[in-house]
């Protein structure tokens, strides 16, 4: 798996500051946007996403590109409906290479059907069949990219979806390390970004049974 943050809103922090402030004060936009100061930014910042005024933080948006996911987890990506997304066609391009589960490693009945269905796919392509009916042979274990944008707010519903131990392991793994490269940029918006058990009890009915102050101390220093 890879994950870049490609793109994202320039001093995303500062913006939603700014937008918050505006809603409060009487200060003229040039002088407002001249005179704050970071430790207003951090105050605003923790008003308003404590209180839930999470709307001023949808203004940062946050650009993701991520390939060798497997499209099991890519269709798990794509049900986030506050987002856009842009991925590898296989209607146009060659499929090929899949991603496996660490429990499936040693499995060799699992390892020689991904291997039958590469070549039945390639046999099929060598035979004249288009692209876009050979790939309905392939598993959803094969692999594919994707590029993805999300805001702010969009981004802390996600990681507190897709953070959680319960959460299949592969877009947990492709979560987390998103959180990782946006805490980089927006440390303060994504400072108790991750799971609920960060800030509060578990909400599932069957909890993960990992103790709780080590996934804290996970996110905390992530």
């Amino acid at each position: 798996m890879y994950v870049e943050l490609v793109s994202f809103t320039p001093q995303p922090e500062k913006l939603c500051a700014l937008a918050a402030r505006i809603c409060y004060t009487d200060k003229e936009w040039q002088t407002l946007k001249q005179s704050i100061t970071e430790k207003e930014i951090h105050n605003l910042l923790e008003r308003v996403i404590s209180s839930g005024h999470l709307s001023v933080i949808e203004h940062a948006s946050f650009s993701f590109y991520i390939e060798s996911i497997s499209r099991a987890c890519s269709h798990q990506l794509v049900r986030h409906r506050l987002a856009s997304f842009s991925q590898r066609s296989h209607r146009y391009s060659k499929a090929e290479g899949f991603v496996t589960p660490p429990s499936l490693k040693s499995e060799k009945i699992y390892l020689e059907t991904l291997d039958k269905a590469q070549k039945t796919y390639n046999l099929l392509l060598k035979k004249g069949i288009k692209k876009e009916d050979a790939r309905f042979i392939l598993p959803q274990a094969i692999s594919t990219r994707i590029f993805l944008t999300m805001n702010a707010r969009e981004l802390l519903h996600f990681f507190r979806l897709r953070c959680c131990y319960r959460a299949q392991w592969e877009i947990r793994e492709t979560a987390t390390e998103m959180l990782k490269q946006a805490k980089k940029v927006a440390p303060f918006i994504f400072k108790v970004a991750g799971p609920p058990c960060l800030t509060g009890p578990c909400p599932e009915k069957e909890p993960c049974g990992t103790n709780i102050i080590e996934i804290r101390n996970f996110f905390k220093n992530l």
